[in-house]
């Protein structure tokens, strides 16, 4: 359906996440990815959803110059919200550790930003999701941490992994949003840019 509706465009997904490109798949979408190193820097004064916000919009300017009549580029960003601080990736082990075990028996947002960038305009949207953990033992996060090496999740944890299965005792908004990509707003956003 939505295959149809793009026909006359040219998705690029500016991502090397996996789940992000599967998402896409899963929504019939012909893609081209395209990656561009950029600096993940912003300003502290940004607080909650500002920060994905901006970072999503950050991932699209090295691309600006590029774009063609027909194309629509697609940046995200995800972030922790956790005791007003934004959990990005881990650097290593023990901040992987530190990060789980901060989680540990509270609840925590979990923000995605997707920005849609075309030669004329941009649209930034975002989804917030509240996830509930149990209260994890050390020998679970170690477990994780070994097993599964988190490194390139925000938080340091990915909801459809062991840690989620056996950790998560409460969800509230969307689950893909968890994952990486909050799949109703792509959707309709994309059908939006495309009737305008």
């Amino acid at each position: 359906m939505l295959k149809d509706i793009l026909k006359d465009h040219h998705i690029i997904l500016a991502s090397g996440s996996p789940r992000r490109q599967q998402f896409l798949n899963d929504l019939d979408i012909t893609y081209e990815i395209r990656l561009k190193k950029v600096d993940e820097v912003y300003n502290p004064d940004l607080q909650h959803h500002e920060i994905p916000d901006y970072l999503a919009e950050l991932k699209a300017k090295p691309y600006l110059e590029e774009l063609e009549d027909h194309d629509i580029l697609i940046t995200s960003d995800t972030v922790v919200w956790h005791n007003n601080v934004a959990l990005g990736k881990p650097k290593d082990y023990n901040q992987a550790f530190e990060m789980i075990q901060s989680l540990s028996g509270t609840s925590h947002e979990v923000i995605t930003s997707v920005c849609f960038t075309t030669k004329k305009s941009q649209k930034t949207v975002h989804a917030i999701t509240t996830v509930s953990f149990k209260n994890l033992s050390s020998e679970e996060i170690n477990y994780y941490i070994k097993t599964y090496e988190p490194f390139d999740k925000a938080g340091a944890y990915g909801i459809q992994e062991w840690i989620g299965q056996i950790g998560i005792t409460k969800i509230e908004g969307s689950y893909f949003n968890v994952v990486g990509l909050p799949l109703h707003l792509v959707y309709q956003t994309l059908k939006e840019i495309v009737a305008s």
